[in-house]
């Protein structure tokens, strides 16, 4: 109850034009006066407890240290209590009404000059209870100082230039925001509606939020704790919580640093990926907060895109945001966040590697082509994740992978290249034509099978100084081996390989004896340096300009092979038959190569072959 007459007073111009800003135009969602009127009480609080501290007499001392959410839908009312440090009648003015304490000049003044560069959190400028009037028709708070001596104050506005101030009987210590709501908010006057917002905002605020007597925040933030206090099964709990999960988090880094910037994190690799699984692509999952307050769910630019698959939280009190808190300005602190997360990560990879390596082997089996793209994309951090590729390779056992650093630990002193062979699967690759010479100088290939990896290897390039180089294609030159006997001569070959050239004409550009074939009688390779055969299918695929370019192969024969042998004698004594005998031997390379596009004149081809049978 009042005691004395409402004192009337007029908001100073620059709280008008303030007012103005944010019911109009500074924040993108309404929901957001939630946020922000929970958050003011929970500093509330806070300057509470460090009052406590130092004063031997409080006012209201049992108080418990929490907020309290009431909603009604019937009066269309929503109510904020906390039972913190309260204000006297001259803070009340001050502070929601003049410019003096509530920062809105510096707020005012930051905006004129640029909020972009000079706005920090709006927490900061003290002007997020202004944000009530988004939604409000009239806006009261009940409050009370924790000073003995104080009395009971209650502040009403309805936001359109005046407000009033009278003192009233039986107010508990700090302050009740009472809203009464315009008629197009009235969903906020719904328990399930603020249920939602609370859990999505401010989940992880210090101190108990209960809406409507029941505890809303259940969970902590973890991310403030530290690691050797935390059980596992609490990690497990918040992973499910933060990352809508049911299953438990393949991997887990938590850390925290104080520079360059300071942060607090909480990163975690799910199970499973689920672009693997053919659904939908992943979009960026590690939240932003501020002082244990959500700022932004699902922030783009705080990870790079291949790290989208993490899940978490990270924490910094360093972030100049918006006076909204919704939009990130200052994209050189950003890109500095960016580059600490990742390279933070990037080290804990490189440890589980090294230390677990079965774990990282699962881990990569799952989540490697992530690696992949931001090896062929992500300059900035090229170096450390080209080392943590893995492959297999001409070496390793089926299933089992090496490294691009194991690799060149074992190339010989004369070998400048690292020989990759792009292919379905290991069978297809050790079954086919273009191993055979590698294999015969115990010179290692490794193995890929996936669609990105020529993307990848394409922009990699090289590592360790030694250039990364398909095994299939036509520039490259392997040391010479001794000559088997059984070989036509060099003159027959010759004669051998003009005829081939002239036989086959247009379709392929060289003709010649090979030095890498050891058991097949040829080989198709590509003699495109700008398209490799498999980029020039998935071109094709996309309908995308150059996959419909003619087909481009050298061909190599191997001397010694029977076939080869006996093409040669057949060349001159039945050259009809002979032709189409080379013919079909250049379609047996282009079926080993992936290459045949239409097989129509391959089958009539073998058809004819088999009637001389």
């Amino acid at each position: 109850m009042s005691t004395t007459t409402p004192q009337k007073f007029e908001f100073q111009a620059e709280i008008k034009q303030l007012l103005d800003i944010v019911i109009h135009s500074l924040y993108t969602e309404k929901e957001i006066f939630v946020r922000e009127l929970v958050s003011n009480a929970s500093d509330a609080l806070e300057k509470l407890r460090h009052t406590q501290l130092t004063e031997k007499e409080i006012f209201d001392d049992q108080l418990d240290l929490e907020i309290n959410v009431t909603t009604d839908d019937k009066a269309k009312t929503i109510t904020i209590q906390d039972f913190g440090i309260g204000m006297t009648r001259t803070e009340l003015v001050e502070n929601l009404g003049t410019i003096a304490h509530s920062g809105s000049k510096a707020f005012l003044k930051a905006l004129g000059e640029g909020a972009q560069k000079n706005a920090n959190l709006i927490g900061q400028f003290g002007v997020g209870f202004y944000s009530a009037f988004m939604v409000a028709k009239s806006v009261k708070v009940y409050t009370r100082s924790w000073r003995t001596g104080e009395v009971g104050q209650v502040w009403e506005s309805d936001g359109s230039g005046n407000y009033s101030v009278e003192e009233s009987d039986g107010q508990r210590r700090g302050a009740k925001i009472v809203i009464e709501l315009k008629d197009d908010c009235g969903d906020y006057s719904q328990d399930w509606k603020i249920k939602e917002i609370l859990e999505r905002y401010s989940a992880f605020v210090s101190f108990p939020i209960n809406l409507n007597g029941k505890r809303i925040n259940t969970v902590q933030a973890l991310w403030l704790r530290t690691k050797n206090e935390i059980k596992e099964e609490e990690y497990t709990e918040f992973y499910k919580f933060q990352a809508h999960a049911f299953d438990e988090p393949r991997l887990r880094l938590h850390f925290s640093a104080d520079a360059p910037l300071a942060i607090n994190a909480l990163l975690f690799v799910p199970k499973e990926n689920t672009e693997k699984l053919g659904l939908s692509r992943l979009e960026p999952s590690v939240s932003l907060y501020c002082r244990k307050v959500l700022i932004d769910a699902k922030p783009k630019d705080i990870l790079p895109e291949w790290l989208r698959f993490m899940k978490g939280v990270v924490d910094s009190e360093d972030l100049p945001l918006n006076i909204s808190r919704e939009t990130m300005q200052d994209k050189a602190l950003i890109e500095k966040l960016n580059k600490v997360i990742t390279k933070r990560f990037l080290k804990f990879l490189d440890e589980e590697a090294k230390n677990r390596a079965d774990g990282y082997a699962e881990f990569y089996k799952e989540f490697g082509v992530f690696l992949k793209e931001g090896a062929a994309l992500d300059f900035t951090h090229k170096d450390q994740l080209v080392k943590l590729l893995r492959f297999e390779s001409s070496l390793t056992e089926k299933g089992k992978t090496t490294s691009l650093t194991d690799y060149v630990s074992r190339m010989g002193s004369d070998q400048k290249e690292i020989y990759y062979l792009i292919g379905p699967n290991r069978a297809s690759l050790e079954a086919g034509p273009y191993l055979e010479g590698f294999k015969a100088r115990n010179l290692e290939v490794l193995f890929c099978y996936e669609a990105v990896d020529e993307y990848v290897m394409h922009n990699v390039r090289e590592f360790d100084g030694k250039k990364l180089t398909a095994a299939d294609h036509a520039d490259v030159k392997l040391s010479d081996q001794p000559k088997p006997e059984g070989a036509l001569s060099e003159a027959d070959t010759q004669t051998l390989t003009n005829w081939l050239k002239e036989t086959l004409g247009e379709r392929v550009p060289e003709v010649k004896a090979s030095d890498r074939l050891v058991d097949s009688p040829v080989l198709a390779l590509n003699a495109d340096k700008f398209m490799s055969p498999q980029m020039r299918r998935m071109m094709k695929a996309m309908n995308k300009e150059g996959g419909d370019n003619p087909l481009r192969v050298n061909l190599e024969i191997n001397p010694r092979h029977a076939v080869i042998k006996r093409l040669f004698e057949t060349h001159t004594a039945a050259p009809e038959r002979a032709k189409l005998v080379a013919e079909q031997l250049l379609d047996n390379a282009l079926i080993s190569a992936g290459l045949l596009e239409d097989p129509t004149a391959m089958v009539a081809r073998l058809n004819k072959l088999l009637e001389s049978v």
